[in-house]
């Protein structure tokens, strides 16, 4: 009976979480004109919060997976969601933001950049599959290596 309980439940978390990501796709970044109006590293410290939910939403959920009861089952699903989330919000900056304004073929560290830019976006793909604290660790990462890019300016 627990068994099936919580194939259901799981079927239930998948269903809300594909139905979000297909009626949620909006791109959530700054114009894509030439405004002058940017701040890179409050989107690089954007994307440091976000992964910091993934890692707490993946130990909450391995927390909660040792309990069977509904609400504990509730939640769970919950922070999958939330999980999905987060971890969409930091593809979207790489992939809206950062990739199609601020990373430019004329610079001399060009291929590099494109594969620190590429790592958070992978790593937050796999922190998106996988319930492990383990992914959430690898995003941060990801993201440390490109902060040198977009230093704080002080004005």
């Amino acid at each position: 009976m627990m068994k099936r309980f919580r194939n259901v439940m799981l079927l239930i978390a998948l269903t809300i979480v594909v139905s979000s990501m297909v009626l949620t796709q909006r791109a959530h970044s700054h114009c894509q004109i030439p405004c002058g109006i940017y701040d890179d590293n409050a989107r690089v410290q954007s994307m440091f919060e976000d992964a910091a939910t993934i890692e707490k939403s993946a130990k909450l959920i391995a927390e909660l997976a040792r309990k069977s009861d509904a609400q504990s089952q509730n939640q769970i699903v919950r922070w999958v969601v939330n999980k999905e989330k987060h971890a969409q919000n930091i593809i979207s900056t790489i992939s809206n933001y950062f990739l199609t304004q601020r990373v430019k073929p004329n610079q001399k560290d060009y291929a590099e950049r494109l594969i620190k830019h590429h790592a958070v976006i992978i790593a937050a793909m796999k922190a998106k599959q996988n319930a492990d604290v383990e992914y959430a660790t690898k995003l941060n990462d990801s993201i440390e290596a490109l902060s040198s890019y977009y230093p704080e300016h002080k004005h």
